[in-house]
């Protein structure tokens, strides 16, 4: 489903974090090169895996402004595999413990 021998780096705004099981998300929306915004989902591990590796299920809120390193979707979709996310308060937390960039 993922590519993960592809890493693209998405700038935006959260619109929202889902806590959730079997998967947590990212949701957040980038603006393109010409100024128009898209819409992406990122997958992240479940809450059980994510919180030994620092996050919380208040870690994100709406209008938090992120940068996030993932693994686009094969298909080109805008959804993505979280490898990296540089939080608002400088903290850069990967996909659960020993899993961000290399």
């Amino acid at each position: 489903m993922f590519d993960t021998s592809k890493q693209t780096t998405l700038v935006g705004t959260v619109t929202a974090f889902q806590w959730t099981n079997p998967h947590a998300y990212i949701e957040i929306d980038v603006p393109d090169e010409a100024g128009a915004v898209k819409h992406w989902s990122i997958e992240m591990g479940s809450p059980s895996i994510l919180l030994p590796g620092g996050w919380k299920h208040n870690t994100l809120k709406a209008g938090d402004k992120v940068t996030i390193m993932a693994n686009p979707m094969r298909n080109g979709d805008l959804g993505a595999l979280l490898v990296q996310a540089n939080l608002p308060d400088g903290r850069k937390l990967g996909n659960g413990p020993g899993r961000g960039p290399k």
